[in-house]
């Protein structure tokens, strides 16, 4: 496809909660004690705090207003499974942007009692009408703008039928009970940052052209103050009709018939009718939704097992595959010249076996056991030359019938997905955790709120390839009936003799699988508390010309050694925004979030303990 244009809907990095110079000396001092979750309506949002150490269970998010919210479920008795439903439902208040209920996203769940994890595929679907054309217009791709903000980039959302699967088979609250927190914020409105005020002000020109997107996010015309209080009453009532009917009334009945119309003809402003294609859902596609169960990925990393999300995700598979490039490594003894190298060829490996292999193994014959083998790894791994940096676009290894350092079919380039998303990390008193990664895909999603509703459409169809990513190479990712997208959204949860130690996830399109890899490996192998593994500069290689590289990285001498390597580079302000929670040796949680990437995340526990120290 190219490289799209991102012009009116690209975010941006802000860095408002703690400050561009934090140290970790300065987080250190600023996590004296975890917020206590408020109940009620309040004023004041609950204060941003990156790590939180205590009893009782913990949350992790981007948002204090969300993490609150879980926490406020845990304390009247909920599991992880219900904190993380009310969280998830809170961001889809404060962070609109990024999830709600016009959605989809991966739920990955550690069972104390089983000592299984557990996943749930709630990921968009393509229309049943689709085939592999439909990106397409008279043989050539669609351009990517017109695609973003259209119904035609519309795919079913997931995301209710998520909360609804994952309560019913394991939660201990109803979703009326976790959505209460969510419908209270929503009636009364939350505090607008700097981060929510750039990313609507980002996407102004847009959200322009449909009536109620710009009613609800641009009052009196222009983006919400810092400071000002946004409401959302369409949401509240959307989630009180949730909460009282089930996911009933959006799968089969009012709501589901309003997403349909907005769809099918898009409500735009004057003007600006040819300018928004529609798309072709109907309510059989809403009806046929169903989420899927299935089992995680697992592979071996240093004595603990790492499970992840299967395909449709291409997460799992991926992080495993690059862990298993870098287990025979040993990366603590590594310069770090020398670590990045490695990490960034297991990553680069990594992508070009992703581009040809994964896709919905619904509609694909994807080799996932293949993939995460490490035998097929190693096959892989001889590739990389600690002196030379590999050329992108790599070719694929078989999974199917690895051999040494040979590879499958020609090189294709890695195509573009959305830098948006967020994540979620839950746990409970009863040791059981969720990693919860959700998205509407690009920031702000379609443009389009379904009016009366309250909640953005997704544009996550066009995480498709439009057209095969190179001519002559099989392309997994093509549209077709009901099919899932490829994602690249990663929750992960890792555990050691049967118990959780890890879990993790991150926003950031294509880019969330290097977060993960590159935060496990500077916990694991680095050893580097979660919190500062978290706020470690990234580098972010995925099988392109070019490494993406944070500012802090770009300006080390690191990046001319690695330059001599044959490595290439360029600047992105912004990579990932993690969040994690990590079971420590006594049996507290530590809650740990982003010091300052989106403004700093938000880390809880339901009841803080004396030590706040950020050692492993």
């Amino acid at each position: 496809m190219g490289t799209p244009s991102l012009r009116g809907f690209r975010h941006r990095g802000t860095r408002r909660a703690l400050g561009a110079g934090v140290t970790l000396a300065a987080v250190a001092a600023l996590t004296g004690a975890a917020p206590a979750a408020e109940e009620g309506p309040r004023t004041e949002p609950p204060a941003k705090t990156p790590v939180a150490t205590g009893h009782g269970g913990a949350v992790s998010s981007v948002d204090p207003d969300a993490s609150a919210a879980g926490i406020e479920v845990l304390k009247k008795g909920g599991n992880a499974v219900d904190a993380a439903v009310a969280t998830a439902a809170a961001l889809g208040v404060t962070e609109p942007y990024s999830a709600g209920v016009g959605g989809g996203g991966y739920f990955v769940y550690y069972d104390a009692r089983a000592k299984k994890v557990r996943t749930i595929d709630g990921r968009e679907k393509a229309p049943l009408s689709a085939d592999k054309d439909l990106l397409t217009e008279d043989g050539k791709p669609v351009p990517f703008d017109e695609a973003v903000t259209s119904g035609l980039g519309v795919g079913t959302p997931g995301t209710p039928a998520t909360w609804d699967r994952a309560l019913d088979k394991w939660g201990k609250k109803s979703l009326r009970q976790t959505l209460a927190p969510a419908t209270r914020l929503a009636r009364d409105g939350f505090t607008v940052d700097e981060t929510f005020r750039e990313q609507t002000a980002d996407n102004e020109e847009r959200f322009r052209d449909f009536p109620a997107t710009a009613k609800l996010f641009l009052p009196g015309g222009k983006p919400p103050a810092v400071g000002s209080t946004l409401k959302n009453p369409d949401l509240a009532r959307t989630y009180d009709e949730l909460a009282r009917k089930g996911t009933k009334p959006l799968y089969h009945g009012a709501i589901g018939k309003d997403i349909v119309d907005t769809v099918r003809k898009p409500p735009v402003a004057p003007g600006a009718e040819r300018k928004v294609r529609p798309g072709d859902m109907t309510a059989k596609d809403l009806s046929a939704y169903r989420t899927r169960d299935q089992a995680p990925t697992k592979s071996a990393y240093r004595g603990m097992d790492v499970y992840g999300m299967a395909p449709s995700s291409s997460g799992g598979t991926s992080v495993a595959e690059a862990l298993n490039i870098l287990e025979k490594s040993d990366l603590r003894g590594m310069s770090e010249k020398q670590y990045l190298h490695r990490y960034l060829e297991a990553s680069r490996i990594a992508f070009a076996d992703r581009g040809r292999w994964v896709g919905d193994p619904a509609h694909e014959d994807v080799p996932t056991k293949g993939l995460l083998s490490q035998r097929f790894a190693d096959s892989r791994a001889c590739l990389i030359d600690d002196d030379k940096a590999l050329t992108s676009p790599l070719a694929p290894g078989d999974p199917r019938d690895p051999e040494d350092c040979e590879a499958g079919d020609k090189a294709a380039p890695t195509t573009y997905e959305g830098p948006n998303t967020t994540h979620l990390t839950a746990s409970d008193k009863w040791g059981n955790v969720v990693a919860y990664t959700l998205t509407i895909e690009q920031t702000g999603g379609s443009g389009i709120t379904v009016p009366g509703r309250g909640f953005l459409l997704n544009n996550e169809l066009t995480d498709f390839s439009f057209a095969p990513a190179s001519p002559g190479v099989h392309d997994p990712n093509l549209p077709g009936p009901g099919k899932r997208p490829r994602s690249s959204m990663s929750p992960t949860i890792v555990l050691k003799d049967g118990e959780p130690v890890v879990a993790l996830g991150s926003p950031g399109g294509a880019t969330i699988i290097t977060t993960v890899l590159q935060t496990l490996t500077n916990h694991f192998d680095r050893g580097m508390p979660l919190v500062d593994a978290i706020a470690a500069p990234r580098a972010s290689q995925r099988n392109a010309e070019r490494t993406e590289m944070e500012p802090e990285l770009m300006s080390a001498k690191v990046r001319k050694q690695l330059e001599e390597l044959g490595h290439k580079f360029k600047e992105a302000p912004e990579i990932g925004a993690a969040t994690g929670v990590q079971r420590l040796p006594d049996g507290r949680w530590r809650a740990a979030a982003e010091t300052d990437r989106r403004g700093g995340g938000s880390a809880m526990v339901v009841r803080s303990s004396d030590d706040q120290g950020h050692g492993r």
